[in-house]
Protein backbone atom coordinates (compact mmCIF):
# COMPACT_ATOMS: atom_id res chain seq x y z
CA UNK A 1 0.00 0.00 0.00
CA UNK A 2 2.80 2.54 1.00
CA UNK A 3 4.26 2.01 -2.05
CA UNK A 4 1.27 2.79 -4.04
CA UNK A 5 1.04 5.63 -2.46
CA UNK A 6 4.45 6.93 -3.42
CA UNK A 7 3.95 6.13 -6.83
CA UNK A 8 0.65 7.98 -6.92
CA UNK A 9 2.56 10.38 -4.85
CA UNK A 10 5.47 10.97 -7.60
CA UNK A 11 2.72 10.90 -10.42
CA UNK A 12 0.65 13.85 -8.68
CA UNK A 13 4.42 15.91 -7.71
CA UNK A 14 5.46 15.62 -11.59
CA UNK A 15 1.80 16.60 -13.08
CA UNK A 16 2.71 19.57 -10.26
CA UNK A 17 5.15 20.70 -12.79
CA UNK A 18 1.79 21.94 -14.70
CA UNK A 19 -0.83 22.77 -12.12
CA UNK A 20 -0.95 25.79 -9.54
CA UNK A 21 -2.96 26.37 -7.32
CA UNK A 22 -6.32 27.96 -8.00
CA UNK A 23 -6.93 31.85 -7.28
CA UNK A 24 -9.51 32.99 -4.69
CA UNK A 25 -12.03 33.51 -7.15
CA UNK A 26 -11.52 30.25 -9.23
CA UNK A 27 -11.85 27.83 -5.55
CA UNK A 28 -15.33 28.98 -4.82
CA UNK A 29 -17.25 26.60 -3.35
CA UNK A 30 -19.63 26.51 -5.80
CA UNK A 31 -17.49 25.69 -8.90
CA UNK A 32 -17.38 21.65 -9.80
CA UNK A 33 -14.45 20.28 -9.23
CA UNK A 34 -14.32 20.23 -12.95
CA UNK A 35 -14.49 24.18 -13.22
CA UNK A 36 -11.84 23.90 -10.33
CA UNK A 37 -9.63 21.77 -12.13
CA UNK A 38 -9.77 23.73 -15.37
CA UNK A 39 -9.26 26.99 -13.46
CA UNK A 40 -5.76 25.83 -11.99
CA UNK A 41 -4.42 25.05 -15.68
CA UNK A 42 -6.22 28.75 -16.92
CA UNK A 43 -4.07 29.75 -14.32
CA UNK A 44 -0.79 28.16 -14.71
CA UNK A 45 -1.02 28.60 -18.16
CA UNK A 46 -1.32 32.45 -17.49
CA UNK A 47 1.26 32.23 -14.94
CA UNK A 48 4.05 30.53 -16.87
CA UNK A 49 3.01 32.77 -20.03
CA UNK A 50 3.79 35.82 -18.01
CA UNK A 51 6.97 33.93 -15.75
CA UNK A 52 8.43 33.34 -19.38
CA UNK A 53 7.85 36.81 -20.78
CA UNK A 54 6.07 35.48 -24.04
CA UNK A 55 6.55 37.32 -26.69
CA UNK A 56 4.24 38.02 -29.73
CA UNK A 57 6.99 36.36 -31.82
CA UNK A 58 6.38 33.57 -30.05
CA UNK A 59 2.89 33.21 -29.59
CA UNK A 60 2.21 30.62 -32.06
CA UNK A 61 4.55 28.17 -30.30
CA UNK A 62 2.99 29.09 -27.02
CA UNK A 63 -0.19 28.55 -28.03
CA UNK A 64 0.66 24.75 -28.93
CA UNK A 65 2.25 24.33 -25.92
CA UNK A 66 -1.09 25.46 -23.71
CA UNK A 67 -3.45 23.85 -25.56
CA UNK A 68 -1.20 20.58 -24.70
CA UNK A 69 -1.39 21.58 -20.96
CA UNK A 70 -5.35 21.70 -21.74
CA UNK A 71 -5.64 18.82 -23.47
CA UNK A 72 -3.88 16.90 -20.86
CA UNK A 73 -5.37 18.50 -17.90
CA UNK A 74 -9.10 17.70 -19.63
CA UNK A 75 -7.84 14.11 -20.37
CA UNK A 76 -6.04 13.33 -17.03
CA UNK A 77 -9.25 15.30 -15.28
CA UNK A 78 -11.82 13.48 -16.82
CA UNK A 79 -9.58 10.17 -15.71
CA UNK A 80 -9.23 11.25 -11.83
CA UNK A 81 -13.20 11.74 -11.10
CA UNK A 82 -13.71 8.03 -13.15
CA UNK A 83 -11.67 6.68 -11.15
CA UNK A 84 -12.96 8.56 -7.92
CA UNK A 85 -16.56 7.23 -9.11
CA UNK A 86 -15.68 3.72 -9.36
CA UNK A 87 -13.47 3.70 -6.53
CA UNK A 88 -15.73 2.03 -4.24
CA UNK A 89 -16.96 -0.69 -6.31
CA UNK A 90 -13.80 -1.85 -8.11
CA UNK A 91 -12.00 -5.34 -7.08
CA UNK A 92 -8.32 -4.84 -6.63
CA UNK A 93 -7.45 -6.17 -10.01
CA UNK A 94 -9.51 -3.28 -11.23
CA UNK A 95 -8.34 -0.86 -9.54
CA UNK A 96 -5.18 -1.50 -10.53
CA UNK A 97 -5.98 -1.99 -14.11
CA UNK A 98 -7.16 1.77 -13.79
CA UNK A 99 -4.41 2.83 -12.17
CA UNK A 100 -1.99 1.50 -15.17
CA UNK A 101 -4.30 3.50 -17.60
CA UNK A 102 -3.81 6.58 -15.63
CA UNK A 103 -0.17 6.53 -15.13
CA UNK A 104 -0.14 5.56 -19.08
CA UNK A 105 -2.39 8.51 -19.89
CA UNK A 106 -0.71 10.65 -17.58
CA UNK A 107 3.14 9.56 -19.33
CA UNK A 108 1.86 9.72 -22.77
CA UNK A 109 0.31 13.44 -22.02
CA UNK A 110 4.02 14.84 -20.59
CA UNK A 111 5.32 13.21 -23.57
CA UNK A 112 2.79 15.53 -26.01
CA UNK A 113 3.30 18.70 -23.69
CA UNK A 114 7.25 18.17 -24.27
CA UNK A 115 6.69 17.63 -27.93
CA UNK A 116 4.96 21.23 -27.70
CA UNK A 117 7.48 22.70 -25.68
CA UNK A 118 10.58 21.86 -27.02
CA UNK A 119 10.10 24.54 -30.24
CA UNK A 120 8.96 26.89 -27.91
CA UNK A 121 11.66 26.50 -25.32
CA UNK A 122 14.16 26.75 -28.82
CA UNK A 123 12.57 29.74 -29.52
CA UNK A 124 13.12 31.55 -25.99
CA UNK A 125 16.07 33.99 -25.41
CA UNK A 126 18.81 32.90 -22.95
CA UNK A 127 16.93 34.94 -20.24
CA UNK A 128 13.27 33.31 -21.19
CA UNK A 129 15.40 29.72 -21.21
CA UNK A 130 16.62 30.70 -17.64
CA UNK A 131 13.35 32.07 -16.56
CA UNK A 132 11.91 28.67 -17.71
CA UNK A 133 14.77 26.64 -16.30
CA UNK A 134 14.58 28.22 -13.09
CA UNK A 135 10.67 28.26 -13.11
CA UNK A 136 10.48 24.44 -13.55
CA UNK A 137 13.18 23.43 -11.26
CA UNK A 138 11.44 25.52 -8.62
CA UNK A 139 8.12 22.96 -9.19
CA UNK A 140 10.22 20.23 -8.94
CA UNK A 141 12.52 20.81 -6.82
CA UNK A 142 13.34 18.28 -3.42
CA UNK A 143 11.08 19.97 -1.15
CA UNK A 144 8.53 18.55 -3.59
CA UNK A 145 9.41 15.11 -3.65
CA UNK A 146 10.27 15.25 0.28
CA UNK A 147 6.94 16.55 1.00
CA UNK A 148 5.08 13.86 -1.20
CA UNK A 149 7.12 11.11 -0.07
CA UNK A 150 6.92 11.94 3.99
CA UNK A 151 2.77 12.01 3.27
CA UNK A 152 3.02 8.38 1.75
CA UNK A 153 5.01 7.12 5.01
CA UNK A 154 2.16 8.04 7.30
Amino acid sequence: MKKTLVILACALAANGVFAQASSPAAASSAASPAAKHEARIEDRISYLHQQLKITPAQEDQWKTFADAMRDDGETMGQLYEQRIKNASTQSAIDNMQDYANLTQAHADGIKKILAAFQPLYTSLTPEQKKLADDTFRERMGPREHRGAHAKSQK
